[in-house]
């Protein structure tokens, strides 16, 4: 027995866009910006970007996300 499996690695394009839009809909104090193969959502305050991140969660967009915290990880 035999499986095809498609592995991505990224966000397509018209999903990052769509994560652009959502995040600009909320009037949410953060900027999104397509980097390649990902999203990146910046902003001064933790508790914005918390609720951008809660937003995404509860959004249906297909895919499961990751988050990444920046600022720990170029330490």
């Amino acid at each position: 027995m035999k499986q095809g499996v498609t592995i991505t690695n990224g966000i397509d394009i018209e999903t990052a866009r769509k994560v652009v839009k959502l995040t600009k809909d909320t009037k949410l104090r953060v900027q999104a910006a397509i980097q390649g193969d990902e999203v990146r959502i910046s902003g001064k305050q933790r508790d914005d970007l918390q609720e951008a991140i809660q937003m995404l969660k509860e959004a249906d967009l297909g895919l499961p996300l990751q988050y990444v915290n920046y600022a720990n990880e170029r330490r």
